[in-house]
Formats: structure tokens, C-alpha cells, sequence
């Protein structure tokens, strides 16, 4: 078989991410790369001996099987649209929008034009999740209680909250996907944020944000998220179920039951490029591994969204119903 042709729309870090895990695949070729700063995609394309192409449109002109497209928050939607119009596979980077509406949109073009497509949310790629997951089987989740706490990446628009949609959005996600994954989903969320940004020029986003949320199997959790540290202190996810907690993060998983404490370690870089190889296996029609196509990731989105609402306006909010989107 010929090899897979990719393209990836943004060249920033996590597009350097992708960019190295996808040129050591085999049969993969990144045909080309663009971005707003010409200057990030000339520097990205000349470190795998691809080309630098001026726009999206020109990058699709390449012929590609599949397209990435990791922008930051607020430019979702224009490269989507482009690349569904060409009806190859979409792997789009987390958060997929700042909004509702333009993810919305997304998810009804995507349904319409029945395209294959991933959302980076690779957690749900860790073995410590299959784990946790085995482990819950049988025993239904109590309590969850869920942490970022962080600091501000170093990007301009992060802090930003009308440019990253703030840090629940564009950070906590991972930790809410990891919610909804072994808890299922959020019918009511109510929280608050501090009202006070961090110590960054041109932040307008809480420094620190407190949820509380209610799942529909009867659960209740807590996230709690922060972007005032000069360090990441933890990203995880603790679960209690009758006799059994769970605490799961990148790093790995402690379990604690009746038979005493274990821990297991994990390698997150092994989910980074997990998830990369099911798309690209997906769209080579060799395997049927992606455990968030962008339905599911429009799940989290909106549990992500209702929790930034629910900050801002101090009311219980329900998460938007992702149904709508296929109207």
C-alpha cells in the first residue's frame, strides 16, 4: 500500500508533537505544513523535510489521505470546514473550539458528510484508563474528584479567555474526558471561579475555578483547576467506588481495595503516539481503535463549556446535548 499522505494545519507545539510521531510510523509521509506564522511552518516543515505551503486550501492541494488540524482555540472552524469540503479523514486537536456553536457546527457537517475523525483527548489511550475501567466493572462510582493545577502555558493567547476559552476548556478537559470515561456523563454542573487572573500581562481568565458536578448514574465529583503555579503540581483524577480508589493521572494509577495499596506506572508519551497510530491504522483501513472520534470529543466539550457558564454566572447549568448537532 502506498504510504498514508498527511498534512498538518498549525505548527506549534502540538503540532511538532504529531509532526514527530507521525514521521515515525511507517508508510506515513507529512506531505506539507502551514500556519498563520510562516515562519513556525518553514522552521517545522525544514526539521522533517516536508514543505511549507502558504495556506490550508494550498495544503489540501497536495492530494493528502488525512489532515490534522492543531490551531489554538479560537481559530477552529475555517481549516474543519475546508478539509470536510474535501471529505478526507479529520484529526483535530483539543479543545475543538471556544464556543458551542462553532463545534456544533462541526459535529453536523462531520455527521452529514460521514468523514472519519479523531479528537487528541489521548488519555483515554493510557493503559492505567482499560485498568481503572476493568476495575470499576462491577462497582459503581461514588465519587470523583478531579485537579489541574498548573501554571500558564507560554503562549499569548492562553490567558485569554476569549482567545483559549480558559483553563477548564483548553486544560481540565483531559480531566473531565477522564470523568465522563469512567464515571459516564454530567447531567448538572454548578461552580465558581475566583475572579482574580493570574500575574500574566493581558490574563482576564480565573486563576483558580471550583466545580461540583452531578452525573446521571447518581455520582457526584469536584474539579478543581488552577493556573497560578510556576509548575505543574497535578493532573488526575481520583475515584471511589464501594471499597476501591482510584487515583489516575498521566504517571500512573494507585489502587487501593481490601487486598492493600499497588501502584502501576504509565508512560504518557506511549498514549501520545497511540492515538496517532489508530487514526492513521483507521484511515488506512487496517484497525478500528479511535476511542474519540469528535461526537465524543462534542461530549466533553460541552461538560467543559457548562462548567465555564456555570463559573461566570454562579447558576446550575445542564451540558448542552450533543443530539442537537444532527438536527
Amino acid at each position: 500500500m502506498a504510504a498514508t499522505r498527511v498534512g498538518l494545519i498549525g505548527a506549534g507545539g502540538v503540532a511538532q508533537r504529531h509532526a514527530r510521531v507521525l514521521s515515525g510510523l511507517p508508510d506515513v509521509q507529512v506531505v506539507g505544513v502551514t500556519d498563520v506564522v510562516p515562519e513556525a511552518a518553514a522552521a517545522l516543515a525544514e526539521q522533517y523535510g516536508t514543505r511549507a505551503l502558504p495556506d490550508a486550501a494550498a495544503l489540501l492541494g497536495e492530494g493528502l489521505d488525512a489532515a490534522y488540524v492543531c490551531v489554538p482555540p479560537f481559530a477552529h472552524g475555517a481549516a474543519e470546514r475546508l478539509v470536510l469540503e474535501a471529505g478526507i479523514p479529520l484529526f483535530v486537536e483539543k479543545p475543538i473550539a471556544i464556543n458551542w456553536d462553532v463545534a456544533q457546527e462541526i459535529a453536523s457537517l462531520i455527521a452529514r458528510r460521514n468523514v472519519l475523525t479523531a479528537v487528541g483527548h489521548h488519555w483515554r489511550y493510557l493503559a492505567i484508563v482499560e485498568e481503572a475501567r476493568k476495575l470499576l466493572s462491577d462497582r459503581p462510582v461514588q465519587l470523583v474528584t478531579g485537579a489541574w493545577l498548573d501554571k500558564v502555558p507560554p503562549v499569548a493567547w492562553w490567558p485569554r479567555r476569549d482567545r483559549s476559552g480558559g483553563p477548564v476548556v483548553e486544560q481540565a478537559a483531559h480531566v473531565l474526558d477522564l470523568a465522563r470515561c469512567l464515571a459516564g456523563e454530567v447531567t448538572e454542573v454548578t461552580a465558581a471561579g475566583n475572579g482574580t487572573p493570574p500575574p500574566v500581562d493581558g490574563a482576564d481568565v480565573d486563576g483558580a475555578t471550583v466545580a461540583t458536578l452531578r452525573f446521571a448514574s447518581g455520582a457526584v465529583g469536584t474539579l478543581a483547576a488552577t493556573c497560578v503555579l510556576g509548575w505543574k503540581q497535578r493532573a488526575g483524577l481520583e475515584v471511589y467506588a464501594d471499597g476501591l480508589a482510584l487515583d489516575v493521572s498521566e504517571t500512573g494509577l494507585v489502587v487501593r481495595d481490601a487486598d492493600g495499596t499497588r501502584t502501576v506506572g504509565s508512560d504518557p508519551d506511549s498514549a501520545r503516539e497511540a492515538v496517532d497510530r489508530a487514526f492513521i491504522q483507521a484511515v488506512r483501513g487496517e484497525g478500528d481503535d479511535i476511542r474519540v472520534p469528535y461526537a465524543e470529543a462534542l461530549r466533553t466539550h460541552a461538560l467543559a463549556l457548562a462548567v465555564a457558564e456555570a463559573a461566570v454566572t454562579g447558576r446550575a447549568v445542564a451540558p448542552a446535548s450533543p443530539e442537537a448537532s444532527r438536527a
